[in-house]
């Protein structure tokens, strides 16, 4: 029980200031539709949704969210314990679950509320290794029945796992460049600074991204050959095959630290092995004090929307969606400067000019603000909320039946759109 508490403990040390943080760029769309609706248990992660869905019955405010996020961070973090425990001994068990309780790697997957699924997904997966571990122990099949169902439970846990990239960027070329991603990845989980939200990580060329991917599948080959020299090497292994097959499923974006959560299991566990055979002990527990430092840092960042765009804007000075969504953080001067950059940078992006428009109808200039959100629907017609937006600058100009045209085709194009419906409903009547 003590070694339990005080696991606990130090994912508190590191991750409890998510406690008060609020919402990050995709967490703000969560509630902004019906979760459970027809046809939901076909598309991705109706488990995840489900969990939403009671964060919302419950209060659909930051702090109940980040506690269920944080709260399976700590369901995870007791499982892997009692999973390494059962094979491996107390002491390294001790360590691998502290090393995944605290590594700052782990820190965008529990600050993100969006990142929800790959901690459910972990914790069903660590579920699953622990029932067949104790069925090991016992017979019967209502033993060895929960791993499997717990195992299924993982792919309906998780809501990014698709068949398709981001739109502009071309499936094959996605899962080319994940080789490089991947070896970002164990870079940061070997030597954790350089962080950021939004990392400018490009597609590669060709031969570097096959390079990347071959060194990764042999290093993986590698590993499958030594599995039998050390439970370290094995436990690596393990690693590198839930890294590879994260890397299989596209997502909107090339790099996104939340995706390593679930390969943390079988890193930190061959962390642990290793460190449990570090003279003096005390090293090790000082390796892990160095990285809850670490992770509380990542934690202080997160806790501050306008600090953690700060810093992806420094890490990635030439890349224009950090600076968009650092100008909703900050004062309308500073915002429209970043702006400004960002329409340099890239002049197509949509969302430039629709934040532009935003910025300017905040600040009581409608007319500004149209040409702005004009722009923004040249660019993407569809868009429902910029439709919206469009529709409150025309209405404060006094054009109720523009307005009132723009209100209905956001609600046709988007009918859970709670502020145009809300909107069209304070227009004058007919």
């Amino acid at each position: 029980m003590r070694a339990r508490l005080l696991l606990l403990a130090a994912a508190l040390v590191a991750y409890g200031a998510s406690l008060g943080s609020g919402f990050h760029f995709d967490d703000y769309a969560i509630f902004s539709g019906p979760l459970l609706k027809s046809g939901a248990l076909l598309a991705p992660g109706p488990l995840t949704r489900l969990s939403f869905w009671l964060n919302y019955q419950a209060g659909s405010g930051a702090f109940l969210c980040h506690a269920f996020n944080l709260a399976l961070h700590l369901g995870a973090v007791l499982l892997l314990y009692e999973c390494v425990k059962r094979m491996e001994g107390t002491r390294a068990a001790f360590l691998a679950a502290a090393i995944f309780a605290v590594h700052p790697l782990q820190a965008e997957a529990v600050n993100y509320i969006s990142a929800r699924g790959f901690l459910l997904s972990a914790v069903l997966l660590l579920a699953a290794l622990a029932s067949w571990l104790r069925s090991q122990e016992k017979s019967g099949w209502q033993a060895k029945a929960p791993a499997p169902l717990f195992l299924a439970a993982v792919l309906l846990a998780n809501d990014q796992w698709t068949l398709h990239a981001a739109p502009g960027v071309h499936t094959a070329h996605y899962l080319l460049a994940q080789g490089v991603v991947a070896w970002r990845y164990l870079r940061l989980l070997v030597a954790p600074w350089g962080f950021t939200v939004d990392p400018d990580v490009r597609e590669p060329a060709v031969w570097l991204a096959v390079a990347a991917w071959v060194a990764l599948l042999l290093a993986a080959a590698a590993l499958w050959r030594w599995r039998a020299k050390s439970p370290a090497i094995l436990w690596a292994f393990a690693g590198f095959l839930l890294m590879i097959g994260c890397a299989l499923f596209p997502a909107r974006d090339l790099a996104a630290d939340y995706r390593t959560y679930l390969p943390m299991i079988g890193f930190s566990a061959a962390a642990g092995i290793l460190l449990e055979r570090v003279k003096p002990r005390e090293a090790a527990m000082g390796v892990v004090l160095l990285l809850a430092v670490a992770g509380a840092a990542r934690s202080w960042v997160w806790v501050s929307d306008e600090r953690l765009w700060r810093e992806a804007v420094r890490r990635a000075p030439e890349k224009a969606r950090p600076k968009v969504q650092l100008a909703h953080a900050v004062r309308a001067a500073e915002a429209l400067e970043l702006l400004s950059q960002a329409r340099e940078l890239d002049p197509y992006d949509p969302d430039v000019p629709a934040a532009i428009g935003k910025v300017l109808l905040d600040e009581r200039q409608p007319d500004a603000a149209l040409t702005e959100f004009g722009r923004a629907l040249a660019l993407d017609p569809r868009n429902a909320v910029n439709l919206n937006n469009r529709g409150v600058a025309l209405a404060e100009i006094g054009q109720t039946e523009a307005a009132r045209l723009d209100f209905e085709r956001a609600l046709e194009i988007d009918p859970d759109l709670a502020e145009a419906r809300e909107n069209l409903n304070k227009l004058p009547a007919r």
